[in-house]
This record gives structure tokens, C-alpha cells and sequence, in this order.
């Protein structure tokens, strides 16, 4: 397992405690932290306990700065255009937030994004008056760029979004290709990049987007309780700041008037946990240290030798659909419920989830899916594990009867 495409695999699983006695393929829920995210975390609660939260803090203050600059080299931008965050959906909500919406204004966006994200839109909808267009899919499945241009050049919308990688199947949007569309028509851009940070590469002036949202506990295996967000130089001049900002992000100059920060600060709460701040760091540095394309290769390497296991099997359905297919997998399995089918992989020792219908209407509506299985590898998955999974899940799936 030593030097798989630049990674030292057995290393690696060393410094990963859950890899000795579970399969876990459920990246896309909650990685496997490594040791040196654990100890910063437990380092920094012991500290908390031994003099004070506030006296830790302090004395932290030179880690807690290297969160910016090791979140800074993974988004390919400046320590000042990052801000820390309780999640994805809170980064998200955050950057939502300070777009001045009103009634007419139209938000363009995609039928796979993410079910918080689109209960967001309806939100907006409800209490502003805004129209969420969603646009068509390419008979491939990701969305069709030709169709958000001409929803762009038409409705000149307020703000366009797009969630890279969505949660309910290996589908990839052309994020780059949007955010040249954005640029080219001066339009603001929001991704939501939860999926795909960590899995791969991400620069956002490649992308060309304003925002871009993320989660560390996913396939940056970072704790849980953390997000980041990336504030564009063009949305800071542009004076965007969240509605609700606290001391952290503004100082307070007059009795009437407030002076927000001048860099994605302003985006952050001064309240936080510390130990997560400090693992989130640690993540990062690990993330750099592995090298995210390798590591994003490996995982979807082992995604797809996984989907090619499960393609043939009598009762499963493989639904990942698109041009380029990602380190999720999503698989219908035919007469079996969603509940009991992921306990009984979890009593064989393999970590998966599922994904309801009301997560994901639209992409769900289309496949004709109640629910599905999501196994979603990483790079510290050996190909025994997944070949043993592909075996519980055939063995399970026939378990459930013929088909017709």
C-alpha cells in the first residue's frame, strides 16, 4: 500500500485511529480525522481547562493566524479574503446575507444544489419577493451552461450559485465555466464548494467566483462545528457584509455608525471555538502536506472501482450521473428501506448513509428514487476495503429477494 500515486497509504492510515476497526465510506458525511487534528483539538481543550478560555486563546493567537494562511494556500488567494465559520450553511447563509436583496431580483441557480441552500432561496422568496430560477440540466446531467447564460443575459440576476459537488450524488457542476459567464456579465457568484473541498483542488480565481463556502469535516477531514468562507477583493470594495455583524467583523465609532472590517473578518463572529479553529488549521496543513490532487485522484479512483463492483448487480442501481464523476457514489437498491439497509452495513463494520427524497426533490423526481445509499471513499480507503464493501452490499441487496 506504500507510494500509491504519490501517497504513502499505509502511513497515512496509521495516523488515522478509525481506519482499525471500521470501513468507513462516509467521506462525504464526516472524514476520519488524522492524529494531528485530534491533538490540536485536545491540546487546546486541555489548555482551556488548565488557565481559561480567554488565556488560551491568547496564548493560541500564532496558531489560530495559521488557519488563514494554510485555508489562504488551499484557495489560491490572501490570509485577509478567509473568514472561519460554524459550517458550511453558516459561511454560506453569511455571504447570502449580504446581498441587498428585493422584491423582483432573481437568484439563478442549479437543480442540484444543496437542499439547505435551496431552502434558503425559498426563504428569500418568501420574505423578499425574489425569483429563484433554476436552470436546466444537459441530457448528460450536470447543468446546462448554455442554459444559465441565456438565464443570465435575460434576468440579470442578483446573484448566481452553484453548489460544485452536490450531497445526493458523484455529479460535478462546470463551476469555472460559470464563473467566466459571471465575470463576463459583472455578476455576483456564490459557490458552495462543501463536497469538493478536499477532494479537489480549488482556486478561486479559476473559479471567478465572489464567495465560496466550505465545510472541514468532510474530505478535509476537519472537525466537526467549522466552516470557511472566501471573500473576493471585488465583494469587499463593493462594501458587502452580513446582515447581522457582530464586534468581530466591525468597530463600533459612533453612537450611530459602525465601521466594518476591512478584510472577510467582517464575516466572522467574535465568539468561536478555539479547539476547532486550531483543528481546522491542522486539516489544512495535513490537506497541503498530502497534496489534494493526489489524494482527490486516489479517492476517485477507488469511487470508481467501487461503481463498476456495484454496476452489474442484480437489484442495485447506480445513479451518479454526469461528464465527470466524483468520489461519491449513490446507489438505488431495489425493495429495501433506507434505515434498516444502513444498519445492517453498519453491523458489518461499514460506515455509509443515505439520502432521502426530500433532500434532493428535484435530482430524486427525476431518477424515480425514494432514497439512496451514498459510500463515498477517501484516499486512506485501501482497495480491499472497497472491495469488501461491494460484497456486503451485493450480499445484502440479493438478501432482499428477486427482481423484476
Amino acid at each position: 500500500m506504500r507510494d500509491v500515486g504519490g501517497l504513502d497509504v499505509e502511513a497515512l492510515r496509521a495516523e488515522t485511529p478509525g481506519c482499525s476497526n471500521r470501513i468507513h465510506l462516509n467521506n462525504a458525511g464526516a472524514s476520519l480525522v488524522p492524529r494531528p487534528v485530534l491533538d490540536a483539538m485536545i491540546g487546546h481543550l486541555q489548555l482551556e481547562a488548565e488557565i481559561g478560555g480567554y488565556e488560551a486563546a491568547d496564548a493560541a493567537a500564532g496558531r489560530v493566524a495559521e488557519y488563514y494562511t494554510a485555508t489562504a494556500a488551499l484557495l489560491g488567494c490572501r490570509s485577509d479574503n478567509v473568514a472561519f465559520a460554524a459550517s458550511a450553511t453558516d459561511a454560506f447563509a453569511r455571504a447570502l446575507s449580504s446581498i441587498p436583496f428585493e422584491r423582483g431580483d432573481v437568484v439563478l441557480t442549479t437543480r442540484d444544489d444543496y437542499i439547505s441552500n435551496q431552502i434558503a432561496y425559498l426563504s428569500l422568496r418568501r420574505r423578499f419577493g425574489i425569483d429563484v430560477v433554476h436552470a436546466s440540466n444537459a441530457p448528460t446531467g450536470e447543468v446546462d451552461v448554455d442554459a444559465m447564460a441565456a438565464s443570465m443575459r435575460s434576468r440579470r440576476p442578483r446573484l448566481v450559485v452553484v453548489t460544485h459537488v452536490p450531497t445526493s450524488s458523484g455529479l460535478v457542476q462546470p463551476v469555472a465555466a460559470i464563473g467566466r459567464l459571471c465575470r463576463e456579465l459583472d455578476l455576483p457568484y456564490l459557490v458552495d464548494a462543501c463536497q469538493s473541498a478536499g477532494q479537489y483542488p480549488l482556486d478561486v480565481e479559476e473559479i471567478g467566483c465572489d464567495f465560496l463556502s466550505a465545510t472541514w469535516r468532510k474530505f478535509l477531514r476537519g472537525p466537526r462545528g467549522a466552516g470557511l468562507l472566501y471573500v473576493s477583493d471585488r465583494a469587499l470594495a463593493q462594501g458587502c457584509e452580513p446582515l447581522f455583524i457582530d464586534m468581530r467583523g466591525a468597530r463600533w465609532v459612533a453612537a450611530g455608525a459602525y465601521e466594518p472590517a476591512a478584510g472577510a473578518s467582517r464575516f466572522e463572529e467574535w465568539e468561536r471555538p478555539y479547539a476547532a479553529v486550531l483543528g481546522a488549521a491542522a486539516a489544512a496543513r495535513y490537506a497541503l502536506a498530502a497534496g489534494v490532487e493526489a489524494s482527490g485522484s486516489r479517492a476517485r479512483a477507488l469511487a470508481a472501482r467501487l461503481r463498476g463492483a456495484l454496476a452489474g448487480v442484480d437489484g442495485v442501481r447506480v445513479l451518479d450521473r454526469g461528464s465527470e464523476l466524483c468520489a461519491i457514489v449513490t446507489i438505488e437498491i431495489a425493495g429495501r428501506e433506507a434505515g434498516p439497509f444502513q444498519a445492517a452495513l453498519a453491523a458489518r463494520g461499514i460506515n455509509a448513509s443515505t439520502t432521502l427524497r426530500e433532500h434532493a426533490v428535484y435530482d430524486f423526481d427525476e431518477k424515480r428514487v425514494a432514497w439512496c445509499l451514498r459510500l463515498s471513499p477517501h484516499y486512506y480507503n485501501t482497495e480491499a476495503e472497497i472491495d469488501e464493501a461491494a460484497r456486503v452490499v451485493t450480499e445484502l441487496a440479493r438478501a432482499a429477494g428477486p427482481h423484476g
